[in-house]
């Protein structure tokens, strides 16, 4: 039986094992074709693919199992659930992969996009003034159809003339300019806070006009440390909670 094939990682030392590994794993699971196997591949196999211990395997594929995104069977293998519920809590450690997990695996419309001058909000990050490659899309829980946030982009002209739309629809920005596009991130730096429903929110996300929403700034840097996307997101309130670990070494 053929197996499902998950996305290399380059592993930061600094960090937990486990956690890299398990939101590696969560976003290629999120992300997949629906034609690809439902199958993963070994313990074993998995520990080679990503270099780290069975131990440490073990212990990312048991944050997933507890998620409920992946079951086990003694004698038979482990197994991706195609029915599990994709609004988890976003959990940020630090790593790229924590992003591109927590914003795969829903339905995407892409609702806009274009070129527009930089806005006020976000001048500090693009002083050239030049402008912006922008792009407005709306994620929905897969399973429900229920609205859960709706994120607009704004990245450098540069990079928006390499952005395939359809990649777009599929993957998240981080993962698109990562693999696809093929920028070198060096960091990402989040804002999480709590604000009300703007009436375009309330819309979008179907709540009522100033209910609870958190809302989630996200600045993706080169190696330059040059600022590559601004990424805006509002999420509903009643759906989202965000954790954040911070590493003591």
């Amino acid at each position: 039986m053929t197996s499902f094939a998950p996305d290399s990682i380059v592993l930061n030392r600094k960090l937990p094992l486990w956690y890299q590994v398990s939101q590696s794993l969560r976003a290629s699971i999120l992300g997949r074709s629906p034609d690809d196997p439902l199958r993963l591949p070994t313990e074993e196999q998995l520990a080679g693919h990503y270099g780290v211990s069975v131990l440490t395997m073990r212990q990312a594929l048991k944050e997933l199992e507890d998620e409920g995104l992946i079951t086990r069977h003694r004698r038979r293998g482990t197994f991706i659930e195609p029915a599990a519920r994709r609004g988890a809590p976003v959990r940020l450690l630090g790593s790229v992969d924590a992003i591109v997990a927590q914003q795969s695996g829903m339905t995407t419309e892409l609702l806009d996009h274009g070129t527009v001058p930089v806005p006020g909000m976000i001048a500090e990050y693009f002083p050239e003034a030049e402008p912006v490659g922008t792009y407005h899309r709306l994620r929905c829980d897969e399973k429900t159809g229920e609205p859960t946030n709706h994120a607009r982009n704004y990245i450098r002209a540069d990079l928006a003339d390499r952005v395939d739309l359809d990649d777009l629809v599929r993957w998240p920005m981080t993962k698109v300019l990562r693999d696809i596009v093929g920028v070198r991130i060096s960091r990402i730096t989040d804002t999480v806070e709590a604000r009300l429903a703007d009436p375009e929110t309330a819309r979008l996300l179907q709540v009522p006009l100033l209910s609870p929403i958190l809302h989630y700034t996200g600045i993706t840097y080169d190696e330059d440390g040059r600022p590559l996307d601004v990424a805006v997101i509002h999420y509903r309130g009643d759906r989202f909670s965000f954790t954040v670990t911070l590493d003591a070494h």
